[in-house]
């Protein structure tokens, strides 16, 4: 089993807290959503053409990948297209260069439950148009099942129809649960053609909503999703998404690493 943590998770550590926070815990990988102030990958200064060679060789030695680039694209926006294409082809470019085989992009409001409608036949028609960008890189774009998209028969309906082998999905294991009432077995196979990539995270439902917890703390069933993926032959990473960037409340994220690579361990 490998595992990595999204940078989301820690948005005060540098590059060089991140990476050796990641090997003294056992982690294999290192999922990129902004680093310090830096948002978007692309703008990170690790990662210019100047400290590439640099961070590249530091990765290595390391044993360190970064499986996934997320970025906050969202493919369903029409006025936004140009600049979407844009910021998707600068991902695309800069994960070629880390040997980074997924982009993650969202084809919905950027918030977990899904709310509003979309268009699902621009969705399909752009992401085609933003695989054949991908395919050129040699990287692969990933629709999360997100928002609207926790649904995963539905975005399987959409994946069959985009028919592209460069756009596949990224399985947020709490979506599809939260929202949808899911079990882990569906998901999977619903989206197993596809599924090359995963977030983990755990809640309990509250009165008006849920709060995240620490993987195992919560009621979502991630030792099934793990006996899923197992069963159905997955051989990617599992990525702890902590979304401490966005929720200071949540524990530090040197105590929430720690635990995840225990728990892992314990599946």
């Amino acid at each position: 089993m490998r595992i990595s943590f999204s940078t989301l998770g820690c948005p005060r550590w540098s590059f060089a807290e991140i990476t050796a926070t990641a090997v003294d815990l056992g982690y294999q990988g290192i999922e990129v959503r902004g680093v310090g102030k830096d948002i978007s990958a692309p703008s990170i200064p690790d990662f210019s053409d100047q400290n590439l060679p640099k961070t590249l060789a530091e990765l290595r030695r390391m044993r360190l990948t970064i499986p996934c680039l997320d970025s906050d694209c969202c493919i369903h926006l029409r006025e936004n297209e140009a600049a979407v294409n844009a910021e998707i082809e600068a991902y695309a470019v800069l994960a070629q260069k880390l040997g980074t085989p997924y982009v993650r992009i969202m084809a919905t409001a950027p918030v977990p439950q899904p709310v509003g409608t979309v268009d699902e036949g621009y969705v399909r028609e752009h992401a085609v148009t933003l695989g054949a960008v991908a395919k050129r890189y040699g990287v692969k774009l990933l629709i999360e099942t997100h928002g609207v998209w926790s649904d995963s028969e539905k975005l399987a309906r959409l994946l069959s129809c985009v028919g592209s082998d460069s756009v596949g999905a990224l399985w947020d294991v709490h979506h599809p649960y939260r929202f949808v009432g899911e079990k882990p077995q569906t998901t999977v196979n619903n989206l197993k053609p596809w599924l090359w990539h995963t977030h983990m995270k755990d809640s309990l439902k509250t009165a008006d909503g849920y709060r995240y917890t620490l993987p195992g703390f919560g009621d979502v069933p991630l030792p099934d999703a793990v006996k899923a993926l197992r069963e159905s032959g997955y051989e990617g990473f599992y990525s702890l998404e902590w979304v401490k960037r966005w929720d200071t409340t949540l524990e530090e994220p040197g105590i929430v690493f720690a635990h995840f690579a225990n728990y892992m361990r314990t599946l």
